[in-house]
């Protein structure tokens, strides 16, 4: 007869049921009570040690692929053998006008900030340091004035946070592959100088570049690799002096330098203080400090589900810009501070094709003042682009576009079911709804789908009965006050067809011919009217709106001032389909809180009741 095990299943219970199911159909143990014999205990250590030895199988099998590995280490070695390095901690950027006033006869021409100068800002009664990381030149202006220029020639001096860290090593023996072990764990790899000397005592040097910033690497290159460790700490490897360039050898010095960041913490900074004075012909000033962009762009090192996901895109790109997909993965992997990217190639461009060219939107942290966001692009463009693209490709970078959501929730609410309110069960979805837009949306391509949201809403409590929601999208523009001008607005999808009952698009209040009025559309039609809070048409068109390609288009517009003390014009719209919103190319998703709101009806779920 047949006597197979069933052992597809890992709880303990379980296997030990099929070690007896097997005993119990064997003749020698025909009626025998396992349970109160000796043997059972036999069978729990057989069950215990199949449980075990089966767990250790799935979690060793588990951390063998990219997918499914659960430990970093696991998931950071899979990434390298794709040619991924993730992120490590990266610093808050601040961006400083710096400038020296010296009004002395006979002084120089120029006059040099040093590398790792040092600038002081203060964040909730927190003091960081910041560093320069490279020298910068100023030149007087025939005043005495000297200020400071960034490598695009223009102010604004890159600060970043962290502490001034060195750690050197000596080599020894190469017969072996040597390792250099730099014990931080806090090390922001984008700060990183290493230096190799000619020997402990020497002057002379070489700088060593990173192995994934190379673009041609041949036998006198000198690269280094910097990649963390399954500690967490951060291993230092050169090459073997033949495969990618030249090697260290016996008796050479090692210096590393670098910054070790305290992440996020120091996002927001400002208000900067020079730490140090500078010398100007043999006499030291005082550096003036003003803040042009406050820092921002720390962040911790990159999540396993980032790793996770980043790393076959780079593997795809092989260092070179093809496709749209290798433009986003490259700069991702070597501009940290860029929060978001997507790239498309000029052929699925709209409203028209531009063939010849690759768009690219990049999203920065908030208050990144335009000036970074300058200097970052200037630098892809420069140090990434020009290399790696084709030659017959042009870039073209588009901010991004943020359309903005206005939901409506209702639901019904038994008090029955719970002990807390029906205004705090209010405030409890409306927070839900925000943190559901901050954690999966506010980014390039993720879709909003209206069913997900209320799924999270109907269980957020037993006493929440069932729910719907109302949504229209709303973009903005800013207007020249008292000037007539047009405006054209993209949505980026359809929008609701024309009826004879809803208004399909509408403004927020503005001022005009000395009336408060509103723009919305005529009903049934797809004519835009301006309208006072009396409803007599003040303008009878100021333009239409094209329901098939989300598009509205607004003429003649010379608003006098707007209400609410905003500075721009909303244009809300109904959208085709309110259930799913996708954001085509370098649109973004985002909720305006202050036009969302949550209601709740008390519904005690009686049927028995006449109407």
């Amino acid at each position: 007869m047949a006597t197979n095990i069933q052992s597809t299943q890992l709880d303990f219970a379980t296997i030990k049921n099929s070690l007896k199911t097997y005993l119990a159909q064997q003749t020698e143990f025909t009626d025998y009570n396992f349970e109160a014999s000796g043997l059972s205990n036999i069978l729990d250590v057989l069950a215990h040690n199949t449980h075990f030895n089966g767990l250790i199988a799935n979690f060793a099998l588990n951390e063998s692929f990219l997918n499914t590995a659960q430990l970093r280490s696991s998931v950071v070695s899979h990434a390298e053998s794709l040619g991924y390095n993730p992120r490590s901690i990266t610093s808050a950027i601040a961006y400083l006008n710096i400038s020296v006033r010296n009004t002395d006869t006979g002084r120089p021409t120029t006059a040099t900030l040093p590398k790792y100068s040092i600038f002081t800002a203060t964040v909730d009664d927190v003091t960081y340091s910041f560093y320069t990381l490279e020298a910068y030149t100023a030149t007087d202006d025939g005043t005495g004035n000297y200020v400071f220029l960034n490598s695009n020639g223009t102010t604004g001096i890159p600060v970043v946070e962290g502490t001034l860290r060195t750690k050197t090593f000596y080599v020894g023996s190469t017969t072996d592959r040597l390792i250099y072990i730099v014990p931080d764990t806090t090390i922001d790899t984008s700060t990183v100088t290493v230096n190799v000397f000619n020997s402990a005592t020497s002057s002379d040097f070489l700088t060593y570049t990173p192995l994934y910033d190379a673009i041609t690497v041949n036998t006198a290159s000198t690269l280094y690799q910097l990649r963390e460790a399954p500690n967490g700490y951060y291993e230092l490897i050169f090459s073997d002096g033949i495969t990618t360039g030249r090697a260290p050898v016996a008796g050479n010095k090692i210096v590393l330098t670098y910054l070790s960041s305290n992440g996020a913490v120091a996002n927001t900074a400002s208000g900067f203080v020079a730490s140090n004075q500078i010398d100007i012909g043999g006499t030291n000033y005082s550096l003036i400090v003003t803040t042009s962009s406050a820092a921002s762009g720390a962040s911790a090192k990159e999540s396993i589900e980032s790793i996770r996901q980043n790393a076959p895109i780079s593997f795809a790109a092989q260092q070179r810009l093809v496709t749209a997909d290798d433009y986003k993965a490259l700069i991702l992997t070597k501009y940290p501070v860029v929060s978001d990217c997507i790239a498309w190639g000029g052929e699925d461009n709209l409203p028209e094709p531009e063939y010849g060219k690759v768009f690219v939107s990049l999203k920065f942290p908030d208050n990144y003042s335009e000036a970074a966001k300058t200097t970052i692009k200037n630098s892809i463009q420069s140090n990434l682009i020009t290399p790696l693209s084709i030659m017959t490709i042009n870039t073209e970078f588009v901010d991004p576009t943020t359309t903005f959501l206005e939901c409506s929730t209702f639901f019904r609410f038994n008090p029955n079911r719970t002990n807390v309110t029906l205004k705090t069960t209010e405030n409890s979805v409306s927070n839900l709804i925000t943190n559901y837009f901050t954690t999966n949306l506010n980014v390039f391509g993720e879709p909003f789908r209206r069913s997900n949201l209320l799924t999270q809403i109907d269980n957020l409590s037993d006493a929440i009965l069932n729910s719907r929601m109302d949504v229209n999208i709303q973009q903005r523009f800013t207007p020249v006050l008292g000037t007539s001008n047009s405006y054209t607005l993209s949505f980026p999808v359809a929008l609701a067809a024309p009826d004879d009952v809803n208004y399909i698009i509408t403004s927020n209040q503005f001022t005009l011919n000395n009336k408060i009025c509103i723009i919305r559309n005529k009903l049934g039609t797809n004519t835009l009217q301006v309208v006072d809070t009396d409803n007599n048409v003040q303008v009878s068109s100021i333009g239409s709106y094209n329901q098939n390609n989300g598009v509205v288009t607004i003429t003649g517009f010379a608003p006098i001032s707007i209400s609410g003390g905003l500075n721009y014009i909303r244009i809300t719209a109904t959208p085709a389909n309110q259930s799913t919103i996708i954001p085509l190319r370098n649109y973004v998703l985002n909720i305006d809180t202050t036009r969302s709101f949550a209601s709740g009806i008390v519904d005690y779920g009686k049927t028995q009741v006449a109407l």
